[in-house]
């Protein structure tokens, strides 16, 4: 099994920054995509951002262009995500997926993906 932990949640003002991380473990395949998303308090899950492990091809979602930047460290098995300019509606539970076969160019559906970490808080105050 593949095990995602997800780390770098807080508080921050908006306006202000924050970098997520996805450790994973027992990952077999280079070339399967991670993907980030994200839950609002009484929302669905949504995608946010999402990077090929080695094809370093990365996909956001609209809401977060220009804003979040999604990265990667093979060598140390994880994928970060960069957060700036934040704002209160970015508040949410986000969590690391890794996709459930290789892929070239990193989906955003949540079926496409078939293991999750734990999810990390990060709220947006005003």
């Amino acid at each position: 099994q593949v095990q995602l932990v997800e780390s770098g949640g807080g508080l921050v003002q908006a306006g202000g920054s924050a970098r997520l991380s996805c450790a994973a473990s027992g990952r077999r395949f280079s070339t399967y995509p991670m993907g980030w998303f994200r839950q609002a308090p009484g929302k669905e899950r949504k995608f946010v951002a999402a990077i090929s492990w080695s094809g370093s091809s990365t996909y956001y979602s609209d809401s977060v262009k220009d804003r979040f930047t999604v990265s990667r460290d093979n060598a140390k098995n994880t994928v970060y995500l960069q957060m700036i300019s934040l704002k209160p509606e970015d508040t949410a539970v986000y969590y690391c997926a890794v996709g459930n076969r290789p892929m070239v160019v990193p989906p955003s559906s949540i079926a496409e993906y078939d293991y999750w970490g734990q999810g990390t808080q990060v709220t947006v105050s005003s």
